[in-house]
């Protein structure tokens, strides 16, 4: 029997919380009120598992893997926050969406059983930086939780995937590495009353001179030093995975992304990065706040840019296990991308309130060396270009 097709509508209804006393069901029966369906895969499927693939990462990514003929399933919790209109109109109809609670692990062992994947791509995360300092418990039962229910779901229902690829952050660096003259040194987070006093760059250590300058991440060298409980609960993912993945000889992608922004990011959640947060209060006709001295800096990813990485690794899994960096090679202060945004917005110049964010952290870039070598990763997309399609986007009604 074929197994009974779907709607957008229905697909976007699904529940997984009754699979696992049905999952060796191919299809649900015509008077089965849940109305969802998994296919099951033929032998040697080459489906690809992506978690939080409803946000604009995600459907971008999936929109290039259908382009490539691959079968996608995506799991997302559909947070109202993030995803107030429902399934997501930039998610190609032919991708399974289900909507999914990663720290469930019922829901995991039955939908892996069901889906077996060979490739999962782990995007689901909760992202709040200043935000993760007061909801900790949250952050860490979505990023590290969410992450050990999955990996004790794929022993459970004994499937290996072949590949894992995990989307970290550049938070998981902290203030990073510095350099004063010929010495390299970490800083570690910046105190309160630093913070409160205005002195916003890292001092030199004592007896070197020269002022202090950020030395771009390198994964093969930089050693990670979170500062925000996001960035922790990030570090250990990596953690866990790489030893899963290890003892089961799993392939193992860890690519660092920095500031990623493009078309289909939330632009009403506050929580999803300073440029939409930017572009948000510029598309008002407001100025934008600029904190602490204007003079953070970032290194901005157009959300294009982070998927040809993602489908490179894909294309290309490591023997063993591999973390590069990603970014996009426009590194600037946030003083210089509010006047771009407010440029081709044409709304008022940026106002520097001298306002900060504890755990935040001064600079932050990417040496992309790395993701060269193993990925011919090179950016294609500068700030502007980028900025262009973004409000494009938004003016077309931003809908994701």
């Amino acid at each position: 029997m074929r197994p009974r097709r779907h709607t957008r509508g229905q697909r976007s209804a699904v529940r997984l919380s009754g699979i696992s006393a049905r999952r060796n069901q191919a299809r649900a029966s015509d008077d089965d009120s849940d109305g969802w369906l998994l296919t099951l895969p033929a032998p040697g499927n080459d489906t690809v598992l992506i978690t939080g693939g409803a946000g604009f990462i995600g459907t971008t990514l999936a929109r290039r893997l259908v382009g490539e003929g691959r079968r996608v399933v995506a799991l997302d919790n559909m947070h109202p926050q993030v995803h107030p209109g429902g399934r997501p109109r930039r998610l190609p109809d032919e991708v399974e969406l289900y909507p999914f609670d990663v720290t469930h692990a019922d829901s995991w062992r039955a939908a892996l059983a069901l889906i077996q994947p060979r490739t999962i791509v782990h995007l689901a995360a909760e992202t709040g930086t200043g935000q993760s300092l007061t909801e900790a418990t949250r952050h860490a039962s979505v990023n590290v939780v969410g992450t050990t229910q999955m990996l004790d779901a794929l022993t459970a229902t004994g499937h290996v995937p072949e590949h894992v690829v995990l989307a970290s952050s550049r938070a998981v660096y902290g203030e990073g590495a510095w350099q004063a003259g010929d010495q390299v040194f970490y800083p570690g987070p910046r105190t309160r009353q630093q913070l409160e006093a205005g002195t916003w760059d890292p001092a030199a250590p004592a007896g070197v001179t020269g002022a202090a300058r950020p030395v771009p991440h390198d994964a093969a060298t930089t050693v990670p030093g979170p500062t925000n409980v996001y960035a922790a609960t990030k570090l250990a993912q990596e953690h866990v995975l790489q030893a899963w993945t290890e003892a089961n000889g799993t392939a193992l992608s860890v690519l660092r992304l920095q500031n990623v922004y493009g078309p289909g990011q939330s632009l009403t959640n506050s929580y999803t990065g300073v440029i939409a947060f930017f572009s948000r209060v510029a598309s008002a006709g407001d100025p934008i706040d600029v904190y602490e001295d204007g003079d953070i800096t970032r290194d901005f990813v157009f959300v294009e840019d982070v998927v040809s990485a993602l489908t490179a690794s894909l294309a290309r899994p490591p023997q063993r296990s591999r973390t590069v960096d990603i970014g996009g090679g426009d590194v600037m202060s946030i003083l210089d991308a509010a006047r771009l945004v407010a440029e081709l917005r044409g709304a008022p110049e940026p106002q520097v309130s001298g306002k900060f964010r504890h755990g935040d952290v001064r600079a932050a870039s990417a040496s992309l060396d790395g993701a060269r070598r193993e990925l011919d990763y090179r950016p294609e997309w500068s700030l502007r270009r980028g900025l262009v399609e973004l409000f494009s986007w938004i003016d077309a009604g931003g809908v994701a």
